[in-house]
């Protein structure tokens, strides 16, 4: 089977449509009774406040995977030899378009984040192994990066010899500014120990706490401090935040496009800018395309389904139906979020975990002192409950005081929990206040944690 790439030019989809933005069919704006149809798949009665865990697909795009399932299904021969690669290519150009790449060859689609990840740190892990990278050469990293990324650390890099600088994320916080400082902090103390810093691990948007990272000014910094590579982790980026990789600058960068670009799960793009070190970037599934490229490898990894990639331009037909195409959702779902997070924060009396531009379809949300939130365990605890007896599905954030202080307080003492809110297309005023109301409840009916766990 050849599946080598193509050149950087339009290719016929084989839906017969080109995958040029620029050239897809126009569609009247969406109405809000479409909206509802489009979703009224999830679970009645449930305010779905977490679209930033799994994301949302719409009717239209499964019914378009279901499509791409039973065309491989009716003639899986065909459909592998012929049809499968040009489909993905197609699906890669328009990611390169939207996030503003020079080449379609630095564009691979992978499962999710955490494979992009993986690919990346499996890199490292080989340097250090092979004896390019010196044990205690290091990797930096915010304490609140995703768990999973931090177990590919622990897999790749400090099995291998590497150490790991740790640096910080200030919450709640007040502007970027902070976070920068807190970096070159990191970043100083790094280089004062004698290391050499082969790899700066930057989220985009942090998953929890959620806040917008300033990864540009950050990345500069990096370059400025001789960090060697800089890996900028975006899973919830692509379709909620504005994204170009050249504005950014980064070596790699890594997005979800189940999360919000409505793609069904799971899909995600790594971008890796193209350098020397592009060929010895390989999938950590080995299969008979090893050795072509990351892209290609990444395009078969055995039989699978790969319907989530395929379906790429139908969600940007479903996408520019809406007033602004992704500019105006994305503009629309933080202006409601960040007003819905302002209402929960007035009617529990405490205040955002960030500021307003610093948030972007989700917001940290301060929840009252009352709720005695002491622990991950009692944030879970209480997620649980709001999910099982008011219907509200929404993640709860424990904040660990730093250094002692907790520096967000209300009326009865410091604010120790916060929910993440998010806002997608789908979501009403009733959500927000179905939330709002049963923590009012709670907070009136006395209930707090400790009690919530014995119960």
């Amino acid at each position: 089977m050849n599946h080598s790439d193509q050149p950087d030019q339009p290719l016929v989809a084989a839906n017969g449509y080109n995958n040029r933005a620029s050239k897809r069919p126009k569609f009247s704006i969406i109405t809000e009774s479409e909206i509802r149809e489009e979703f009224a798949h999830h679970q009645p009665g449930v305010a779905r406040l977490n679209n930033g865990s799994f994301g949302s697909c719409p009717a239209s795009i499964i019914e378009a995977q279901k499509r791409w399932q039973l065309r491989f299904l009716a003639q899986p021969d065909n459909f592998v030899y012929n049809h499968l690669q040009p489909q993905i290519l197609t699906s890669r150009h328009i990611i390169k378009d939207l996030i503003n790449a020079d080449h379609v060859d630095e564009i691979s689609i992978v499962d999710n984040a955490t494979t992009g990840a993986a690919i990346v740190l499996q890199h490292v892990g080989w340097a250090f192994a092979e004896g390019r990278f010196q044990k205690g050469d290091a990797v930096v990293m915010l304490n609140c990066v995703y768990q999973a990324v931090k177990k590919s650390i622990e897999a790749y890099v400090a099995r291998a010899g590497g150490s790991v600088i740790v640096v910080d994320l200030p919450f709640p916080v007040n502007s970027k500014e902070e976070i920068i400082n807190e970096f070159r902090k990191g970043l100083t103390k790094g280089k004062a120990d004698g290391m050499k810093i082969r790899l700066a691990i930057i989220d985009h948007i942090t998953s929890m706490p959620c806040v917008v990272i300033p990864v540009r000014e950050i990345v500069q910094i990096c370059r400025v401090e001789g960090v060697e590579k800089v890996f900028v982790d975006a899973a919830h980026t692509i379709g909620n935040i504005h994204v170009d990789v050249k504005e950014i600058g980064a070596d790699f960068y890594v997005s979800n496009l189940h999360k919000w670009f409505f793609c069904p799960p799971s899909v995600a793009v790594l971008y890796c800018r193209k350098s020397p070190i592009s060929s010895d970037l390989h999938h950590p599934v080995v299969s008979h395309e090893y050795g072509n490229g990351l892209a290609i490898e990444s395009g078969w990894i055995g039989t699978r389904d790969y319907s989530s990639q395929l379906v790429i331009p139908e969600i940007l037909d479903f996408i520019n139906r809406f007033e602004g195409g992704i500019e105006g959702i994305q503009k629309r779902n933080h202006e409601r979020v960040v007003e819905m997070g302002q209402m929960l924060a007035r009617s529990w009396g405490t205040s955002l975990g960030a500021p307003p531009e610093m948030c972007n379809s989700m917001a940290m949300v301060g929840l009252p002192a009352r709720l005695k939130i002491f622990s991950v365990k009692d944030a879970l605890c209480l997620r649980t409950h709001l999910r099982d007896h008011f219907s509200v599905e929404v993640p709860i954030h424990f904040q660990q005081p730093r250094d002692g202080i907790l520096e967000s307080t209300d009326t009865e003492g410091p604010v120790t929990g916060f929910v993440r809110i998010s806002h997608q297309v789908y979501n009403t005023l009733a959500d927000y206040i179905k939330l709002k109301n049963a923590i009012l409840q709670l907070v009136k009916d006395g209930v707090y944690c400790k009690k919530l766990r014995s119960d």
